[in-house]
């Protein structure tokens, strides 16, 4: 199973996988901390452009063969990067479900990213301004959508988790050796 989060910067992704991954064994897959480790060892400076996302992917797949359910805390901000988790489930055979993370309170959203507590060594928190221009392509698929400003991240989670049981919101891959694989 692939739990994808994507969002707008402080709209509760992290917050909401790290009370999924409480509920539920997991392993989870930050895309803030892959990015600033690849900063870190000075491989990459700046913006880091798909290297966080391409290594977020290689490790999401790897974990999926070895049977683990696996939670994306990522922006996932446009339809290449959705269809590339959409790929990596069925590469791994798995079920995935998407859920797009938004605050719909304007104030209470640039309240959480001008007070965001930074948890990731040497990361720059984006600003709200950053956050205003995020190139973030509206989603054109199936998906779950959860307004943190209608509830708390425990409740979203418990949401998210409930959702996993409905086959109609849960996208099931192909399995390549069952015979069923287009």
């Amino acid at each position: 199973m692939l739990i994808v989060l994507g969002g707008l910067p402080g709209t509760g992704k992290t917050t909401i996988a790290r009370e999924i991954v409480a509920l539920l064994p997991a392993t989870c897959l930050r895309i803030d901390t892959i990015e600033q480790s690849l900063r870190s060892a000075g491989l990459l400076a700046g913006d880091v452009g798909p290297a966080g996302y391409v290594v977020a992917y290689a490790l999401a797949c790897s974990n999926l063969l070895l049977g683990q359910r696996v939670v994306a805390d990522c922006v996932n901000p446009l339809p290449v990067t959705r269809e590339t988790w959409r790929a990596v489930a069925v590469e791994a055979a798995a079920r995935i479900l998407e859920v797009e993370i938004v605050c719909s309170d304007v104030v209470e959203h640039r309240r959480r990213v001008e007070q965001r507590a930074v948890d990731v060594p040497g990361l720059v928190p984006p600003t709200w301004a950053s956050v205003q221009q995020h190139d973030y392509l509206p989603w054109t698929t199936r998906r779950l959508v959860i307004d943190t400003a209608a509830v708390s991240a425990h409740d979203a989670a418990q949401a998210i988790v409930a959702r996993l049981r409905d086959d109609a919101f849960v996208t099931t891959t192909p399995d390549p050796f069952s015979g069923d694989a287009p």
